[in-house]
């Protein structure tokens, strides 16, 4: 079950994680491709041409207004990328180039 919040574009999803409406993309997700590639909002929607200027403008509000959540939430999830990158065995491709001085 979704949930509307006060932003036009944005719901809580049935996990309360913001979401743009009508898709399936985390506020996150767009907050973590301007702070890693550092999209514009333009560069954003080139990207995801399915999403209109408003939903983008909309989940960079939402995020201004809801900052230290959001950063702690992705703050977790990067956490928990580097523990499973730790635990994950080396691929043979890795193994290949490390055997060949490569890396």
């Amino acid at each position: 079950m979704t949930k509307k919040t006060e932003y036009k574009h944005i719901i809580l999803n049935e996990n309360q994680i913001p979401i743009i409406e009508g898709t399936t993309l985390k506020v996150v997700e767009i907050i973590m491709a301007k702070t890693s590639y550092g999209w514009s909002p333009e560069e954003i929607h080139f990207q995801h041409p399915y999403l209109t200027m408003s939903q983008i403008h909309a989940a960079l509000a939402y995020y201004w207004e809801h900052q230290t959540e959001l950063d702690a939430d992705i703050e977790e999830r990067e956490n928990y990328a580097e523990e499973m990158q730790k635990e994950s065995p080396e691929t043979p491709f890795v193994q290949r180039l490390k055997s060949q001085g490569m890396l």
